[in-house]
């Protein structure tokens, strides 16, 4: 009787080793990224066909809305990034935008044994009120229907979407860092630069994240249309941010309408947040090798 009980505790205990084992730890060369804003985050433009083939594996999207109701896609569970990379459904075969080619740049750019994921959560027309997490639900009964209709796809909670969804990131890669493209529902409002540094510090904390290790890309708007004065806004927010940095908008081509970009503008657009990524990534990597060289007294490798 005795030695049965020992058998089992004794198989008891290797069955806990095995899962603690198999538990990996996060991947630190799978890169994370946080992307989150209005139309122009979310992608505006008709999704080309032939941008929907050949996309690089080691490019991937921790899917972010609600399950597809096509079934292709599920919360929460990474995939291939084809486009679109928010949500499964826009009317006019949309989904094309800036976190396209900043992926596909990283990865080309990036060594072959770095991957990267992108969380997208974006909502078209919405105030940055909706990301703001203890002021959305006053926004948003004030919203139009098919503003609801999006949002309800992220459980009516955009930032707690975002946390749900990087809490659920970090257990794979490391967040590296956060893109945003909003402002044009908020154009040429002066303390637009401080509420954005409350949704960057919330997502910090409620994440855990040291701002220097998870600096914030601001995206410029059109340079042109009804909104291309809030430019002027968005160039202050390192004033306001240290951690951050703008992307220039200059010479991305527009859509037809005043406030969006066309598919070539949103690719060139993509590439710049990933030239300074890859900036940021290199201005790390040689603190890094310093930090190590100081301490030990010979250079480390890094890549």
């Amino acid at each position: 009787m005795r030695k049965t009980s020992l058998k089992r505790i004794v198989l008891l205990l290797c069955l806990l080793e095995v899962a603690i084992l198999s538990k990996a730890d996060p991947d630190p060369n799978f890169h994370i990224y946080i992307c989150w804003g209005q139309s122009n985050m979310e992608g505006n433009a008709t999704v080309p066909d032939s941008e929907k083939v050949g996309v690089d594996e080691r490019f991937q999207v921790l899917y972010s809305a609600n399950d597809c109701f096509q079934g292709d896609r599920k919360k929460g569970q990474w995939y291939t990034a084809t486009p679109p990379l928010a949500r499964c459904f826009h009317w006019n075969n949309g989904g094309f935008g800036p976190i396209d080619y900043f992926g596909r740049t990283l990865v080309e750019k990036l060594d072959t044994s770095i991957r990267v994921g992108v969380i997208v959560v974006a909502c078209g027309g919405a105030d940055i009120q909706l990301f703001e997490k203890d002021k959305y639900q006053d926004y948003l009964p004030t919203c139009v229907d098919w503003m609801k209709g999006i949002a309800k796809e992220y459980g009516n909670n955009l930032y707690g979407r975002i946390i749900e969804m990087a809490q659920i990131a970090q257990k794979d890669g490391v967040i590296k860092g956060i893109l945003v493209h909003q402002g044009e529902s908020n154009s040429g409002q002066a303390n637009w630069p401080t509420r954005l540094k409350n949704v960057y510090e919330n997502m910090l904390a409620d994440l855990n994240l040291k701002a220097s290790e998870a600096p914030l890309l601001v995206g410029e708007v059109r340079q042109t249309g009804a909104c291309s004065g809030h430019n002027k806004v968005i160039r202050t927010v390192p004033d306001v941010i240290p951690t951050a940095y703008v992307i220039s908008s200059k010479d991305c081509e527009g859509a037809i309408d005043e406030c969006h970009f066309s598919v070539n503008g949103y690719k060139l657009l993509g590439k710049r947040y990933a030239e300074k990524m890859l900036e940021l990534l290199s201005t790390s990597s040689t603190q890094q090798a310093k930090t190590s060289n100081d301490s030990h007294g010979k250079p480390s490798l890094t890549r």
